[in-house]
């Protein structure tokens, strides 16, 4: 234990993934969520500033870092290679050290990219991005076992296109999904009784919230979410806890899918590859992907089963001979300028950073602002409206020379995708809602003033602000400042300089020596999923 002098020498980190701002404001004050409307009574709230783009992979790393992306390192699900092949973001990509790195014993449950876990005075369950709980997805390993016998329906993850026709079930599954993870909490909590750091991250609203937009089915969701939050708050309460309730981003409905690569294809940026070879004889056959999944489901196969079964080397070559929508296997690189790869982020192809660069180093601001000005001015053929909103890679990642050139995403009511397809814009099928910016955040605690209001609090704010509450050192390299306004005016946190310390940057490929074999890393490997 440090020696803090203020009233909380602990923390806790309550992630709500994808709770938008507007929600908790609207339905804390309607009477729908109590101990929210409580939460804010007793302590700080506002809007919390997600990253660029808003998206689950970079922003959970910025909470628990208070870094942007170019300093911990990532930038999306998939990591992009100079030989334009990818893989999946683990743990090891992030080369900023985390809350739990600083602040011990720990929990940590949950939270997204913590596979593989790390090794720490404490106990660590693997979120998202984790492959199954047949991997060693626990620390330590036997933390696998008591949670098998404790909750033995426990899982990472839904299956959630099973679910894109039969919302019911899918409600019912979430509820399920929901419970188990209430009763892992218990069970961490439990299990390290002294921790000085609990971060522990419930995915289910974000999950529910792109396949569900009703707001009659929501508000129920998120009376269970408050009723969690209750719980919470009296345990805390009993352990003088600092409480800090976060969400990673927002969320909002989304009605037209915009098609990237399609607008930069149209505008000769991006070529595709011929039809020659296998390709060619492939789609002169009429063999395409939907094809060879319909074919796969009729004798008992799913491309889950086909994709875990098969060397990785396998996956890449059959996804570049089968014709279909992906990504990055259906583009001619030695002939293109310009890409978007995972959720918007785009590459200008220069030579120095692909093996099939097309474009001189120097010229590439100048593409940079054409494509720019090409994406700003898209507009809805209905409505006239403009549907993409463009950043500059340079001013969003300015420590990284590897970082995406650009970040184009779409506006309120718009999504892009990067699939290679024949139309810019699309219907979004299953999909209800995304992402949006404004996430939340909420503290409360012994030293947290009530009736606060949180001003331009960001994502990277939360790091700094929860270890100077406990009276701990700031890293030296935080992007994110201490956000005074929570505390009391004369508690010690906000009568204390903010203390610096220097960390140490770990230096790792990334590279994992595991199977990473279940459905979304070989599908995404396939080149199905975008």
């Amino acid at each position: 234990m440090s020696g803090s002098t203020t009233g909380a020498e602990r923390a806790f980190v309550l992630g709500l993934d994808g709770v938008p701002w507007r929600f908790i404001e609207r339905w804390s004050e309607d009477g729908t969520l109590p101990n929210f409307a409580r939460l804010r009574e007793e302590g700080a709230s506002g809007p919390l500033d997600s990253t660029r783009p808003p998206t689950t992979p970079l922003a959970w790393p910025s909470i628990a870092t208070g870094v942007w992306p170019d300093k911990h390192g990532v930038y999306g699900f998939q990591k992009l290679s100079s030989e334009y092949t990818h893989r999946m973001y683990t743990s090891q990509d992030i080369t900023q050290p985390r809350l739990w790195h600083q602040l011990s014993p720990s929990i940590v449950g949950n939270v997204p990219l913590t596979y593989p876990p790390d090794e720490l005075d404490g106990s660590v369950v693997g979120g998202m991005m984790t492959p199954s709980t047949e991997t060693d997805y626990t620390h330590p390993d036997s933390l696998a076992d008591e949670i098998e016998d404790a909750i033995p329906s426990y899982r990472i993850s839904l299956e959630y296109p099973e679910y894109a026709d039969d919302l019911e079930a899918f409600e019912s599954a979430i509820d399920d999904l929901l419970a188990d993870r209430r009763a892992l909490l218990d069970l961490l909590l439990d299990r390290t009784p002294d921790w000085r750091l609990c971060f522990f991250v419930f995915t289910a609203p974000d999950r529910f919230q792109h396949l569900v937009w009703d707001e009659d089915r929501l508000r129920e969701h998120y009376r269970k979410l408050d009723s969690i939050l209750g719980d919470v708050m009296a345990y805390t309460d009993e352990r003088d806890a600092n409480l800090f309730v976060v969400s990673d981003h927002g969320f909002g409905e989304i009605e037209t899918l915009v098609y990237v690569n399609y607008l930069l294809e149209e505008a000769g940026y991006l070529t595709r590859r011929d039809d020659e070879g296998t390709r060619g004889a492939l789609s002169k056959l009429g063999i395409t992907r939907d094809r060879v999944t319909n074919v796969l489901a009729r004798v008992g196969l799913s491309e889950e089963r086909l994709a875990t079964t098969l060397p990785r080397g396998i996956v890449d070559s059959v996804a570049e001979s089968i014709p279909g929508d992906h990504a990055l296997y259906d583009v001619s690189y030695p002939e293109t300028t310009a890409f978007v790869h995972d959720a918007g982020n785009l590459y200008v192809n220069d030579t120095e950073r692909f093996a099939h660069g097309t474009v001189d180093p120097r010229d590439v601001p100048g593409l940079k602002s054409e494509v720019t000005e090409l994406f700003e001015s898209v507009t809805d053929p209905v409505t006239d409206e403009r549907v993409l909103s463009v950043f500059d890679g340079d001013e969003l990642f300015p420590t990284d020379d590897h970082s995406p050139d650009l970040v184009v995403n779409g506006k309120p009511g718009y999504e892009t995708r990067n699939a290679i397809v024949d139309e810019p814009f699309g219907d979004t099928g299953s999909t209800a809602a995304s992402h949006e910016r404004t996430g939340i955040m909420c503290c409360r605690g012994p030293d947290i003033e009530a009736g606060a209001t949180l001003r331009g609090a960001r994502v990277v704010d939360v790091a700094p602000t929860l270890l100077h509450g406990l009276g701990e050192p700031v890293p030296a390299s935080a992007d994110g400042r201490v956000l005074f306004d929570a505390f009391e005016t004369d508690s010690p946190p906000a009568t204390t300089k903010v203390r610096r310390r220097t960390v140490s940057v770990r230096e790792h490929d990334g590279s994992v020596d595991d199977d990473f074999s279940d459905v979304e890393t070989r599908l995404k490997g396939l080149g199905y999923m975008e």
